[in-house]
């Protein structure tokens, strides 16, 4: 039987009373649930602590963690003056990207071979350097090279943001694309990507990024706009919407994965600076420089030049040896006393010269059995992850192209049996052509008594006819050679 609400000493109606049975269970169910909540949170706590320790670790470990061994080439500036037009010269270019990156080469250097002073006898165009510098310019022509590279190292979908129209990249268009690695497309699940930080507000202490994706990358940092970054892409999960991604080290995609990540380009005012502005805390271990009055590389044992940064120098269309003799602050007459092996990449050419652009890929090739780095790349199958060479990024199986091709063959097989190709009709020979002016060797007075026109001794018979007609002319007559 239910208790009959009471009636407060202020006047309002009580609820019906409760049992003491009831009110402690109800306050045992109560100190459960706290109990639970706060074991949650201590798991929850600990899960966070334990995230954030292996985080830490991990950093500690990638940091102690030696980055892979580096290769360097440094090219002249001036060899896109030798070219005849600019779409040449943007050629040129283009050749010495892709063979960085076909080779996996970490930093280019151009360098300046001609010098200010012989620039100033010869009245060559210098244009300011944007870096700064002892002298403040820097030829041009080195400057479009720099810039080219820059460009088609730069993935796509950033080269808006880094690149205004200049007319260094005027043919741009028509070079060949690197498609390295890092120049991801848009499907491409891949646990790294370049970006660049967008003007778009974000909460406190973090930035969108731009990476190529249909949506913006919330990264872990506030950084200005405009700054291009590396970012490192966290799984996604469920409850959250927005995409997370952390900013990392350039470096670091190729020191976890042994992926090529692009390579850095660096301008030199002179051949010393290729040495002294090293971006390496203890500079190049290894130099080489190539001439045709260098050692033959094929007398070079194989794994030979261990190293763990080494630099390839290449000269211009006068060689190492002018490139030394401008410059001022280099006081040794020989370009073999600064390289630690000087070499012959090609010791019976054929030609008097080889242009850079081609001793490029040619030194490169001869001296791929020649060098063991120090530490080699990482080893990991990462085909499922990054583009193939399809421009949709999807393999394409081998037998499926093979039928595919069969099938359309088959097709114009059967199209060209079916068409009948109709004979032409035979022709008739064509009548007698009266000629119109007289024989010019018949006699004058003949030639006046006639009034009507000369016939012909020949006749014009068709390509159909037999070559054995007869002809009615006079054996005396050579009005037949006119």
């Amino acid at each position: 039987m239910l208790a009959a609400p009471t009636t407060s000493s202020n006047g309002k109606t009580a609820g019906p009373h409760k049992s003491w049975k009831k009110v402690n269970e109800e306050r045992k169910s109560l100190k459960r649930q706290r109990k639970q909540d706060k074991l949650l949170k201590e798991l929850q706590q600990a899960k966070e602590a334990e995230s954030q320790a292996e985080k830490a670790a991990n950093e500690v470990q990638a940091k102690d963690k030696l980055n892979p061994s580096t290769l360097s080439i440094a090219v002249p500036g001036s060899i896109l003056e030798n070219a005849q037009s600019n779409e040449l010269r943007a050629y040129v270019a283009g050749q010495i990207a892709r063979a960085a990156c076909i080779f996996r080469v970490n930093e280019v250097i151009v360098f300046d071979d001609v010098g200010i002073a012989t620039a100033r006898e010869t009245k060559r165009s210098y244009e300011a350097d944007a870096e700064g510098s002892s002298t403040g310019t820097v030829r041009s022509s080195s400057l479009q090279l720099a810039r080219i590279l820059q460009y088609l190292e730069c993935p796509q979908y950033l080269r808006k943001y880094f690149f205004p129209l200049h007319k260094d990249l005027k043919y741009s268009g028509l070079l060949n694309p690197l498609d390295t690695p890092h120049h991801l497309r848009q499907q491409s699940k891949f646990r790294y990507r370049e970006g660049v930080i967008c003007d778009k507000k974000a909460k406190e202490g973090h930035s969108y990024a731009n990476v190529g994706l249909l949506n913006d990358v919330l990264v872990d940092k506030a950084i200005e706009p405009g700054v291009r970054v590396t970012v490192k892409m966290e799984p996604q999960s469920e409850s959250c919407r927005k995409q997370r991604g952390t900013l990392v080290s350039p470096d670091e995609p190729r020191r976890e994965t042994g992926v090529y990540w692009g390579y850095q380009v660096r301008i030199a005012h002179s051949m010393s600076e290729i040495f002294t502005k090293s971006p390496y805390a203890n500079g190049y271990d290894v130099t080489v420089g190539t001439s045709d009055r260098g050692t033959n590389v094929h007398e070079v044992p194989n794994r030979s030049y261990s190293f763990k940064h080494m630099l390839i120098v290449f000269g211009g269309l006068q060689g190492l040896e002018s490139a030394l003799a401008n410059d001022e602050k280099l006081t040794v007459d020989d370009p073999e006393l600064l390289f630690d092996h000087y070499l012959n990449v090609l010791p019976r050419q054929g030609s008097r010269t080889i242009r850079t652009d081609e001793a490029l890929l040619i030194a490169l090739a001869a001296l791929q059995e020649k060098l063991q780095p120090q530490v080699a790349d990482v080893e990991t199958d990462l085909s499922d992850l990054l583009p193939k060479s399809e421009d949709s990024g999807i393999a394409v199986r081998r037998d499926v192209l093979v039928s595919k091709k069969q099938t359309k063959r088959k097709q114009v097989e059967d199209t060209t049996d079916e068409t009948v190709v109709d004979e032409p009709p035979f022709s008739k020979p064509l009548p007698k052509v009266a000629r119109l002016t007289a024989n010019p060797f018949a006699d004058s007075s003949e030639a006046l008594a006639k009034n009507t026109p000369a016939e012909d001794d020949f006749e014009v018979v068709s390509s159909t006819t037999v070559s054995g007609t007869s002809h009615s002319c006079a054996d005396d007559d050579l009005s037949r050679f006119d």
